[in-house]
């Protein structure tokens, strides 16, 4: 059985967990700029870890917007954790900490062939696909029941 946690991480004492694993999945994987990745917003977001087993496997962000509207990026889950919730787990966590900010509504830019896992969490799509670091993307909305 797969043991898997997320929780708020610790920047600073997590900082180079989250970067190899967005390294390895962005830049390496993926082919993104590392300047796209690193943007200077992860200081003033905040930080969700996952963990596989006691192994660092996953990792999103979470930046507020203004204090009506939270936007999670940076969703990445290394290739050996695909498949047994990870992504899942990290979206419901991430939207558990912002409802519990009193946040209304999330956004996230859903790399295209993932849309299915943010339909299935209640996110609508909103407008056309467009690119974003050379990889198709659609702008979702989910609106939290008041």
């Amino acid at each position: 059985m797969k043991d898997i946690i997320v929780r708020v991480a610790d920047w600073y004492e997590e900082l180079s967990a989250i970067q190899a694993i967005r390294k390895s999945v962005f830049q390496e994987e993926q082919g993104v700029e590392p300047d796209l990745d690193f943007d200077g917003e992860d200081e003033t977001s905040q930080q969700l870890i996952a963990c596989l087993n006691g192994e660092y496997v996953g990792t999103a962000r979470i930046r507020y917007l203004d204090g009506n509207i939270a936007k999670i990026e940076r969703l990445a889950v290394l290739p050996v954790a695909r498949r047994y919730g990870v992504g899942r787990k990290l979206m419901e966590k991430a939207m558990e900490v912002i409802a519990d900010k009193n946040i209304p509504e999330v956004v996230i830019h859903a790399q295209e062939y993932v849309k299915g896992l943010y339909q299935q969490l209640g996110f609508q799509q909103e407008g056309e696909v467009f690119e974003e670091g050379g990889i198709r993307h659609v702008k979702m909305r989910k609106k939290f029941n008041p």
